[in-house]
């Protein structure tokens, strides 16, 4: 058996409806993963499966999801080791933890990207590039960086973010 984090890209059902975590539970275990798991209200997922390509299962849970909820969403996922490796990573482990950021990748940014967000970011903004996910150092209130506004879907490709205390919650589930 293979543990895996999943993490679900905007779990907004519509005005005013978001995924019931219990919900999400109930639909991952009537998949086949076994001791479905929830970090707080905003699509993270821990869950054990059979080992597979991350793809399957993403595809799989992402096909779940539609038929369960009505709705497409992306799935990033991530296997235990490498989820340790990912917040063992964090560049900024001294700082404010829901003031930094992570852009969790389906596929690795390519490091042209860095110089690119450096140009566009505010004065004091960290951006470090880790095995092709996006740490983010934004020295104040993520929602209010103009910053993310260049961290999406269409602009980087499949991924999400998370803060640094969501990250490292769930390594801690993992342990």
């Amino acid at each position: 058996m293979t543990t895996y984090v999943a993490l679900l890209h905007s779990i907004v059902l519509g005005p005013g409806r978001r995924v019931v975590m219990a919900d999400l539970r109930a639909m991952a275990a009537e998949l086949g993963f076994a001791d479905p798991r929830t970090w707080v209200a905003t699509g993270n997922l821990v869950f054990e499966g059979e080992d597979a390509p991350l793809a399957e299962v993403e595809n799989r849970l992402e096909a779940g999801f539609r038929a369960r909820f009505g709705k497409p969403v992306d799935i990033i996922l991530r296997t235990a080791p490498a989820w340790q490796r990912l917040a063992a990573q964090n560049p900024y482990p001294n700082g404010n933890g829901a003031d930094i950021g992570i852009r969790v990748m389906r596929r690795p940014l390519d490091p042209d990207v860095l110089s690119r967000l450096e140009a566009i970011a505010a004065p004091g903004i960290g951006l470090v590039l880790r095995e092709g996910d996006l740490w983010i150092d934004f020295a104040g209130k993520p929602s209010e960086a103009k910053l993310l506004s260049q961290l999406t879907t269409r602009k980087l490709g499949i991924g999400t973010l998370r803060n640094a205390n969501t990250v490292k919650a769930l390594a801690a589930m993992l342990a």
